[in-house]
């Protein structure tokens, strides 16, 4: 038999998407601001079938409700942001709907990127979902347009695909990561593994310095010119279906 939709109470429904405590949520719904296809929901121990589309159907104090548990969103991480809950300065999360930081389960950055790289940050509340990606089984691969500081000097592209290359205080070789040079001073390269500060030390390896660093896609997902930085957009099926195909260089 095929499972259906999980359904929720609705005031646990609204509590764990941020929206309030139970309490809170009962006294919305008294004052008639929970709407599900066009009617008026008066009922906080309703139970609410919990379907994809759940959000284009009911709405909370006339807005759309927030995307239900088990969504994912493309994130333009700004220079300068951190992607932790604890570090200090500005955060990832800052960047969210501040009641999405009272969401349960927890919205969790898909991997990380530093606070000076730019770029393609998946984020998640579907724990099966994040694994799956950073799984090393997975092979998803990460595209980053890299700016150097001095010119190439030619042979990277070889070092880089070879298998071979060792970083300082590591015991294995990296895996071969394609590279493509775009001129003198600007390259992309694509990994499927992800060591800490890898890209910035491929480079060091071969006497070079990164000057800027910016991830445009993840797998086959790319970050969209038209999505700003400090903005995000929730994924569809079609956009997590690119993520986990990962088509090199596609």
């Amino acid at each position: 038999m095929t499972k259906g939709p999980p359904t929720l109470r609705l005031d646990r429904l609204l509590a764990n998407l941020g929206y309030g405590t139970r309490r809170e949520v009962e006294r919305m719904v008294w004052a008639d601001l929970v709407v599900l296809d066009s009617v008026v929901l008066e009922d906080a121990d309703q139970r609410i079938r919990v379907t994809p589309d759940l959000s284009s159907r009911m709405t909370v104090n006339g807005a759309p409700l927030d995307p239900p548990p088990g969504f994912a969103l493309m994130l333009h991480k700004p220079l300068g942001v951190t992607c932790s809950h604890k570090e200090q300065g500005p955060l990832v999360y800052a960047l969210l709907p501040e009641r999405w930081r009272r969401r349960e389960p927890a919205i969790s950055t898909v991997g990380r990127l530093d606070k000076e790289t730019s770029g393609l940050l998946l984020m998640t509340d579907d724990g099966t979902l994040l694994h799956r990606i950073i799984s090393p089984r997975s092979q998803v691969y990460k595209r980053y347009d890299v700016t150097l500081a001095r010119p190439l000097r030619g042979d990277e592209e070889k070092i880089f695909a070879s298998g071979e290359l060792m970083l300082e205080g590591e015991e294995k070789p990296l895996l071969p990561v394609p590279m493509e040079t775009v001129s003198p001073t600007r390259a992309y390269v694509t990994l499927t593994e992800g060591r800490y500060h890898q890209v910035r030390r491929m480079f060091a390896a071969v006497g070079n310095h990164v000057a800027a660093l910016h991830r445009d896609r993840v797998g086959g997902l790319v970050l969209p010119d038209d999505l700003p930085a400090g903005q995000y957009r929730i994924l569809n099926d079609a956009d997590l279906a690119l993520v986990l195909a990962s088509p090199q260089g596609a």
